[in-house]
C-alpha cells in the first residue's frame, strides 16, 4: 500500500540506497514519463529526502526491479523537486 505523507510502500521508505535487481525485488517499477506514483532524482550522497535514490551494489535499503508491466510503482526520473504527489 501506497502512502503518499510517510514516502511509504508497504512500509518501505522510498528514499536512500537502492539495489537494481532481476530477481527477489522490495518493489518493481516502471519508468514513466507522465502520471508517476513518485518521481525520483538520483544523487550521489544524501539520499535522505523521499524520492533521492543513491545506487549502490551492497548493503541497500531496498532493492527494485524494473519491469514492463504490472509495476508496484510508476517513477518518474527527474533532475529537481523529488517526492509524491
Amino acid at each position: 500500500m501506497l502512502k503518499t505523507r510517510s514516502c511509504e510502500f508497504k512500509g518501505i521508505k522510498l528514499y536512500g540506497k537502492v539495489k537494481f535487481v532481476t530477481s527477489f525485488p522490495d518493489i518493481k517499477i516502471k519508468y514513466v514519463t507522465s502520471f508517476p506514483d513518485i518521481k525520483v532524482q538520483f544523487v550521489s550522497s544524501f539520499p535522505d529526502k523521499c524520492g533521492k535514490w543513491k545506487k549502490v551494489s551492497s548493503f541497500p535499503d531496498f532493492k527494485v526491479q524494473v519491469v514492463s508491466s504490472f509495476p508496484d510503482l510508476k517513477v518518474k526520473k527527474v533532475t529537481s523537486f523529488p517526492g509524491m504527489n
